[in-house]
Order: structure tokens, then sequence, then C-alpha cells
């Protein structure tokens, strides 16, 4: 069984979305809610659209500090290692996968005949037209028509980590953020890197994290996360994200060569020709 994973704590606009654009590669969808001061009742907006669906379900509530991205981390530790031998899609209500060939089935199988454990991903940043932030769409609206335009700007503009642990048996440990892996106790960039013969080649098997982080909220959720000045929470790179937007009118801007952006505004893989040259960029970080 394919399982997803994903700790909730803001953003349930984005579930009927997320939903959908998952339905078509997992079995089961598993929600933790996470609550805290930021979101407190983000359990009453999200258990309606949750319940909607047969193969979704919520496995855990919890209330704690709000943006604590190291307690998110050890949750989905937790939850995943409950059923160690299955392949598990780890992402957060923001982070919309596509998979070489736009198959996860088949990804999995040449992960089972290779015995790889581990598929790595990197961010994909998402905006609207001319570098805006737009609104969540409705229900049935695309939501890569409403944020066309894929580049990579939040790492040069804030030195936020792009690399993602996407892809996993449930018996692998994942670091804070889910940016990297441990193996037999080692993170996978310190010791042997990507080239861990546990992790599939990222040449030929790294998974896309489309980032629709960049909605009209956002702004509002980025000056809190850097007001709260705590490590925990990487407040310095939000602080330096918000500073840059803030300098450029609260928008991207998109015309930088630095951040190669393109339009992909459909959930295809072979969209964004960029990637190749992307992906090389982030395995290097």
């Amino acid at each position: 069984m394919i399982r997803l994973l994903c700790v909730l704590g803001h953003g349930h606009e984005l579930l009927p979305h997320f939903i959908e654009h998952y339905t078509k590669y997992v079995d089961e969808l598993q929600f933790v809610i996470y609550e805290s001061k930021a979101s407190p009742r983000i359990l009453s907006r999200a258990k309606p659209i949750i319940e909607k669906y047969d193969n979704c379900k919520i496995v855990k509530v919890v209330r704690e500090r709000e943006f604590d991205w190291e307690k998110v981390t050890i949750l989905y530790n937790m939850f995943k290692s409950k059923k160690k031998n299955d392949w598990w899609v780890i992402a957060d209500i923001d982070e919309f996968h596509l998979y070489p060939n736009n198959n996860l089935e088949t990804l999995i199988d040449e992960c089972e005949k290779n015995l790889w454990s581990i598929v790595r991903g990197g961010f994909i940043d998402r905006v609207g037209p001319n570098g805006s932030f737009p609104m969540i769409p409705k229900e049935g609206t695309s939501i890569f028509k409403t944020f066309p335009m894929a580049g990579f700007f939040r790492y040069p503009m804030s030195g936020a980590c792009p690399n993602k642990v996407s892809l996993m048996k449930g018996s692998v440990e994942i670091t804070s953020g889910q940016h990297y892996a441990k193996i037999n106790g080692h993170t996978t960039w310190r010791w042997q890197g990507w080239n861990h013969p546990n992790i599939a080649p990222y040449n030929d098997y790294s998974i896309q994290v489309h980032h629709f982080k960049g909605d009209s909220t956002s702004i509002e959720r980025i000056k809190k996360v850097a007001d709260i000045n705590q490590d925990y929470a990487y407040s310095k790179e939000y602080f330096e994200m918000y500073d840059s937007l803030r300098r450029n009118n609260f928008r991207v801007d998109i015309s930088n060569e630095e951040y190669s952006f393109q339009r992909a505004d459909k959930p295809d893989f072979n969209l964004y020709t960029n990637w190749g040259t992307l992906i090389n960029e982030i395995v290097s970080i």
C-alpha cells in the first residue's frame, strides 16, 4: 500500500486541491492536525473536508507551540514508522509532488527492484502571473493554472533549504524540515551524501516538489514566523524573505534569471524544462 502523511497546521483551503492531486497516486491519505495559537481552529475547518473522502483520515490531533518545525518532523517520523515496510509520501499541505514519467507506481517498482528505500526531491516555487501571490482557488479550479509560474526563488532570496526527502519506506528517519534522511545514525548529506546506495540516483529518479506557499495569506504568515524570533521556527530565514519581498512591493521578480522561472500551468513533470539543471544545483547545496 502507498500511503501519504501530512501534518496540517494551516492552509485548510488547499485540502480539496491536495487530496484531488494525491488521490491519483496513493491509496490512503493520513492527516495529523496541528493546532496552535497561529491556527486554533484548524480542526473544525479541516475535518468536514477530510471526512468527505473515503481514502482520507485524521490519525491524531495535537496542540503545540506555533511554527515548531522540529515537532512537525517528530510527528512525521512517529506515524510513518507504524508501517515500516510500506511506502510513504511525505508532503506538507502546500507541497504537490510530480514524479518522473508522471507515474509513482513505476518509480516505486524501480526502488523495490534496486533495493532503494529513499527518493529525494527538491522545491519548485510557485507564484501567480507577474510574480503575484494569488488567492487559493475554489475547488474544481486548477491550482497549477492559478499559480502558473514555476521557479526557484526561496533559496536565493533567504537561504531556505530546497532539499526534500519526498518518498521513503516507513522505517527511514527524516530530519527537521523533512530536508534530509538519517541512515544508521548519519545524516545523508554528511555521510556519503546523496550517493548512498539506499537512495535512488537523483539524476533519473528525483521528485519535483511544487511549493504552493506563495498565496495571498503567505506574507502575513511569513511575518508572524519572523516575529517569533526563534531558531526552531527558522525565523531568521523568514525575516530575510519578508524583507526582500517588501522591497519589491511583495512580488517576486520572475524576470530575475537566477530564479529560473518558466510557465508550467499543468501538473506535468516534463513541463518544467529547467529541472535537470535545478536538481543538480539543489544537490550541491
